[in-house]
């Protein structure tokens, strides 16, 4: 994994059950793999609602165009870590 994606976007809202659950799954692999989570409350934002309010939870990297969106396999979140751009 490049070290320019070191910091990844998770676009969710509060008591999102499904965040929550994509959380649990990628929490052991971004701890191993040195990734910080960045969570953004997508209702604090009218566009972001738009893009993001049926697809959550959504994890981005910062510099890239690339997303990952629910629902996806501990094996999905792991090829999209090592090669966002599949």
């Amino acid at each position: 994994m490049s070290t320019a994606h070191s910091t990844l976007i998770l676009y969710s809202t509060p008591a999102c059950h499904l965040c929550e659950t994509a959380l649990a799954l990628v929490s052991p692999i971004t701890g191993e793999k040195g990734v910080i989570i960045e969570e953004v409350d997508i209702s604090d934002s009218d566009a972001l609602i738009e893009q993001y309010g049926i697809r959550i939870p959504v994890f981005k990297f910062k510099d890239s165009k690339y997303e990952l969106g629910w629902p996806f396999s501990e094996q999905q979140f792991r090829r999209f870590l090592e090669n966002p751009s599949d």
